[in-house]
């Protein structure tokens, strides 16, 4: 079976498929055109999002038996279209589920405490100690939006904080030791904190949207690891600047690209869109970082792993 990878990954994946007899070949520069004029000579490719697999792409690719995605989020594929023509998708969100789950209540504590802010202050010159008091987690009611790998890892790290974990999920019956489900009003009105763990579908695209923040009842503080577009932006920095949400920790934003390498730089942003990315960036009541919640030295191997595991099941 000939398999493309499309982008750079921990080399294991081309050292221990190629062992069991897999040929793969590596192309992380060709744009998407040149990608097309060769596809059809694999049956397999191995990305994370730098091309776009669209029906166009598919209706190319016409030996292929599977698209194996490196992470979680299956957006930048056209799954319904592959299943369609009895392609086998692949993903990986059990390789850095940990990661995730860690970079959350990292970013919820440096938030929540001040860090950030009262370590630039005294490295500045400037020692405040009442304006800095923390905010604890012990006794907090911890609220979690999508319960699968990623959310469901977030809820075990949480065990030993002291806090109540309640979610809401599409699917019923999830309820375990670490957290109860509960309907989304009843998620609105009980939580402290909301972390968010969704795909991006057109059902959550702007799901947290001003009547959905409006519709909790307590002042908060709000995570996102999930993607910057479950969020509609400008709602959430009105929510911001008006108290409601107390804080966010942000690890994606709905201004990244595609590829989610970088912010978009291009004209394409509206001077509104301008100004509410300029204030989320630059908040005190805000922890921004560049879609690496998911992206440690440790998951970059278990991710790859997780891949070679399912397609040699599946495969050989």
């Amino acid at each position: 079976m000939k398999i493309l990878q499309l982008d750079k990954n921990h080399p294991l994946i081309v050292e221990q498929l190629s062992a069991k007899g897999f040929e793969l070949d590596e192309d992380f520069q060709s744009t998407y055109e040149e990608i097309l004029k060769k596809i059809e000579k694999y049956e397999g490719i191995i990305l994370r999002s730098r091309i776009p697999i669209d029906q166009n792409f598919i209706e190319h690719a016409t030996n292929l038996k599977f698209i194996a995605r490196v992470g979680a989020g299956m957006e930048n594929i056209d799954g319904a279209f592959a299943t369609q023509r009895g392609i086998a998708l692949i993903s990986s969100p059990e390789g850095n589920r940990d990661a995730v789950a860690e970079h959350v209540v990292g970013m919820l504590l440096i938030l929540m405490n001040r860090l950030f802010i009262s370590t630039e202050e005294v490295k500045n010159g400037i020692w405040k100690r009442e304006e800095n008091r923390g905010d604890e987690l012990l006794g907090k009611t911890f609220g979690i939006l999508g319960y699968g790998n990623m959310g469901k890892a977030v809820a075990k790290r949480l065990s030993g904080f002291g806090v109540r974990v309640i979610f809401h999920d599409v699917l019923p019956g999830l309820s375990d030791e670490w957290g109860t489900q509960v309907s989304l009003s009843e998620l609105q009105k009980e939580a402290d904190i909301l972390s968010l763990h969704l795909p991006m579908t057109e059902e959550t695209y702007e799901l947290v949207d001003g009547p959905f923040l409006s519709n909790m009842k307590k002042d908060f503080y709000f995570i996102n690891t999930a993607r910057g577009k479950n969020v509609e932006t400008k709602a959430l920095v009105e929510a911001i600047k008006s108290g409601k949400v107390k804080g966010a920790a942000l690890d994606v934003l709905a201004y990244e690209k595609p590829s989610f390498e970088n912010l978009d730089a291009s004209n394409s942003l509206t001077i509104s869109e301008r100004e509410d990315l300029q204030f989320l960036l630059h908040s005190d009541k805000t922890i921004v970082t560049p879609h690496i919640a998911g992206w440690t030295v440790q998951s970059k191997e278990k991710l790859a792993q997780v891949i070679v595991d399912k397609i040699v099941a599946k495969f050989s």
